[in-house]
C-alpha cells in the first residue's frame, strides 16, 4: 500500500516539473517535498520511487561506505544491502529546522538548487520499533532534468553515534564519586566505575570507557548507544533503549 501511495504521488506531481518553480520561496517548498518523496520510498524499499528522483548518472560520496557512481549501481547497493533481509530496516529521519534550500541561478532563471541539513537513522530489526543510531550532515544538488527535479550529487559525511552530540549535564564531583566502586552481573564479571573531572570512567578487562551523564543517574557513552541507569543496589545497562544485564554494587 505505501508504495502504490508514493507512486500515485509522483503520478499526480508529474514528478515536480521544473517549469513552475519562478521564484524562490517556491522553490524551497518544491525541493523539500521531493526530498521527502524520495526517503519515504527509500525507508519503504520502494526502488522505483527512489529513482525517479535520481539522475542516471548519480554520484553518491559516503565519508565512511566509500562513493556510488550511476543511478543503476546506488539502486543495486540499496536493493541488496538495505532491503535484501526482511527482518532489517534502515529508517532516514531529517532534523527538519536544519535543512536550507540555496538556489542556483544563470541568467536569472532558476537552474538548480543546493538542499543542506543534519539526518539520523533507525534502525528497525525483527519489526521492533525502531531506535536511533547515527546521525550525519548531507547535501544534495537539485538539477533539472527532462522537465523534473532530480538529485544529481548526494553527500552523506560527518557521521557518527547519535549520542556523541546529546547533552551532557554538569554534576557535582559527590554526585559522581557516589556512583564508584566495583560492579558485577552475569555477563560482566567485573566492572569498575571511577569519577573523573565531569564524567565516569568505565574500566572493564583493562579497558577503559567514558560515561557522560545526563542526569544525575544516568550515564551515556558517546561512541555507542549504550547507558547506565544507577539506582541504590546496582546499575542497568541499556543498549539501543533496552535493558540488556543488571549489575550489583560489590
Amino acid at each position: 500500500m505505501t508504495k502504490y501511495l508514493v507512486a500515485l504521488s509522483i503520478l499526480f506531481t508529474g514528478a515536480f516539473s521544473a517549469s513552475a518553480q519562478t521564484t524562490d520561496e517556491e522553490l524551497n517548498a518544491t525541493i523539500r517535498r521531493a526530498d521527502s518523496l524520495f526517503w519515504q520510498a527509500y525507508n519503504t524499499c520502494n526502488i522505483q520511487g527512489m529513482e525517479q528522483f535520481m539522475t542516471e548518472d548519480l554520484e553518491f560520496y559516503h565519508d565512511k561506505g566509500g562513493y556510488t557512481v550511476g543511478r543503476a549501481a546506488f539502486s543495486a547497493n540499496t536493493k541488496k544491502n538495505l532491503c535484501s533481509n526482511p527482518n532489517f530496516r534502515l529508517r532516514r529521519e531529517v532534523l527538519p529546522e536544519s535543512v536550507k534550500v540555496f538556489p542556483l541561478h544563470k541568467d536569472g532563471i532558476i537552474y538548480g538548487a543546493i538542499m543542506s541539513g543534519v539526518h539520523v537513522f533507525y534502525i528497525i530489526e525483527n519489526n521492533k520499533p525502531g531506535y536511533l543510531d547515527g546521525e550525519a550532515s548531507f547535501t544534495h544538488l537539485w538539477l533539472k532534468k527532462d522537465g523534473a527535479w532530480k538529485m544529481s550529487r548526494v553527500l552523506s559525511y560527518d557521521h557518527h553515534p547519535a549520542n556523541q552530540k546529546k547533552q551532557v549535564a554538569s554534576l557535582t564531583a559527590a554526585q559522581l564519586k557516589q556512583h564508584e566502586g566495583k560492579y558485577s552481573g552475569p555477563q560482566t564479571k567485573s566492572m569498575n566505575i571511577t569519577a573523573a573531572n565531569d564524567h565516569l570512567v568505565m574500566e572493564i578487562n583493562g579497558k577503559k570507557f567514558d560515561l557522560y551523564p545526563s542526569s544525575p543517574s544516568l550515564f551515556f557513552m558517546k561512541e555507542r548507544n549504550l547507558s547506565l541507569e544507577f539506582d541504590n543496589t546496582g546499575a542497568t545497562v541499556k543498549e539501543n533503549g533496552e535493558a540488556v544485564e543488571t549489575l550489583r554494587k560489590q
